[in-house]
């Protein structure tokens, strides 16, 4: 086995092992490797400095699945990640409610006592989230991903 750094189009870098060099070399002409970040097949090796094992360093036997494969485990990770925050997407939607580009005076309402106290969600611009801030307005932001069924 041979771990290899890759750069995809898009100037992710990453690790992957294969069988050997030519394997390596066949399947990235073959446009079979995609970068886990962004999914670009156009993948090429990087420059590598050679790897030289120290004195009690693992041997490949001896490594656990995510030491033998960094990718992969980077490639699950992200994968976790992307459904928690589509879970995230899915709980805020079901329990608050949707106040679109109101959100900070929403917010404002709220934290006041002008109105009653309730999830909301919606638009807010970097300089109102700030000023939310320094109010002591409690206010969060989630990165929203697009939802699958859209």
């Amino acid at each position: 086995m041979i771990v290899f750094q890759l750069n995809c189009g898009q100037g992710h870098s990453f690790d992957t092992w294969f069988k050997d060099g030519s394997s390596a070399d066949r399947q990235l002409a073959r446009g079979l490797v995609e970068c886990p970040e962004c999914g670009d097949r156009k993948v090429a090796k990087a420059l590598m400095a050679p790897r030289i094992s120290s004195k009690g360093e693992k041997s490949l036997a001896e490594k656990t699945p995510a030491e033998k494969n960094p990718a992969r485990n980077m490639t699950v990770l992200a994968k976790n990640m992307r459904e928690q925050l589509i879970e995230v997407r899915r709980q805020v939607e079901a329990n608050c409610d949707y106040v679109g580009d109101k959100f900070a005076e929403e917010a404002r309402k709220i934290h006041y006592g002008e109105t009653d106290a309730r999830g909301i969600f919606g638009e807010a611009s970097e300089e109102q989230h700030r000023e939310l801030s320094e109010e002591g307005i409690e206010v969060a932001r989630i990165p929203w991903l697009p939802r699958d069924d859209a």
